[in-house]
């Protein structure tokens, strides 16, 4: 998939582009029914196959006290949206400047001038431009008079995996819960949050037995709730490690911390891993995150958590 910033030249292919429009955080089902869509309107059409993203969440602009936690950042979006198949991608930088623009400036600007598109594929409750008057129907009436379709598709049907609404903001909120078989299912994949191992207090592999890696997630990054959990250990060259995750407020010693701090015990590892771009993947919750009484309670439920890991991943397939 080749990735076109909006400033740059435009692709303008002659043949014309099938498109479709959003953030998609997550890449989750839903966003690739509507991307599927769009490959599919392209190939009937022999046209290209397109997707419209930003580079930011526009909430975080517009309203940014209350933007929500991202699934995906933009590097892991392109990676996912990459693997749908699509030809091209062009992300829009999204500004002050760009939250005032009017949904009829947008498409002349974007889809008409820069894409040359042939069909537009969004969901049924897509809004877009300044104080999101765009929609459908909008599109369906520029799409009559510029020369292009337009598709919105109803997604509000139960997936079978989850029997609930598939969005976003579902997804996050059953991360916020805890709930992670249904964030995984809408996800279609483990979880998965990225960051630099960082040194810690040392207290796990000296004190505990059970030396972990401290990953230090960036602040706006949707997390799980507070928790042990089974999950991979993914290492720059690719490498897909078992590990128990730790993920929480360390209630057993007195010096809690001021974020909640990712801990993740890679199995049958011996080695450093400071300093290095980690990704942890979460593929199931065994418990909540409790205060034990002595350091010896807390020794033994981890080696109990451990074995329950190593058993739940056995023969579990490591991509994410």
């Amino acid at each position: 998939m080749e990735v076109v910033t909006l400033g740059d030249p435009c692709p303008r292919p002659s043949e014309g582009v099938a498109a479709t429009i959003g953030f998609f955080d997550g890449v989750h089902l839903g966003h690739r029914v509507v991307i599927e869509t769009a490959r599919r309107l392209a190939e009937e059409r022999g046209a290209l196959s397109a997707v419209v993203t930003f580079d930011r969440h526009p909430a975080s602009v517009v309203r940014p006290e209350s933007a929500p936690p991202l699934l995906t950042d933009l590097e892991q979006r392109l990676e996912r949206l990459a693997e749908t198949g699509l030809d091209f991608c062009l992300v829009v930088p999204f500004d002050e400047e760009r939250s005032h623009e009017a949904a009829e400036d947008f498409v002349t600007e974007v889809l008409v001038e820069c894409l040359a598109v042939r069909a537009v594929v969004v969901g049924a409750d897509f809004h877009f431009g300044h104080r999101r008057r765009g929609d459908v129907a909008l599109l369906r009436r520029l799409g009559a008079d510029l020369g292009f379709e337009v598709r919105g598709l109803d997604l509000a049907g139960p997936t079978a995996a989850t029997g609930t609404i598939v969005s976003s903001t579902t997804i996050r909120r059953a991360l916020a819960a805890g709930d992670l078989a249904t964030a995984n299912a809408m996800l279609g994949r483990p979880h998965e949050v990225r960051g630099v191992v960082e040194r810690g207090d040392g207290r796990g592999g000296s004190l505990l037995g059970y030396p972990t890696a401290n990953v230090a997630v960036a602040p706006g990054v949707a997390l799980p709730a507070a928790g042990i959990y089974a999950g991979w250990y993914v290492r720059p060259d690719g490498s897909v490690l078992p590990a128990a995750i730790s993920l929480g407020w360390r209630p057993t010693f007195a010096s809690a911390p001021d974020r909640l701090l990712l801990e993740a015990f890679v199995l049958d590892f011996d080695g450093d891993l400071y300093g290095e771009a980690a990704r942890v993947r979460f593929v199931a919750r065994l418990r909540d995150e409790v205060r034990f009484d002595s350091v010896e309670a807390l020794i033994a439920q981890m080696g109990s958590d451990v074995a329950v890991v190593r058993s739940l991943l056995e023969g579990e397939p490591a991509d994410g």
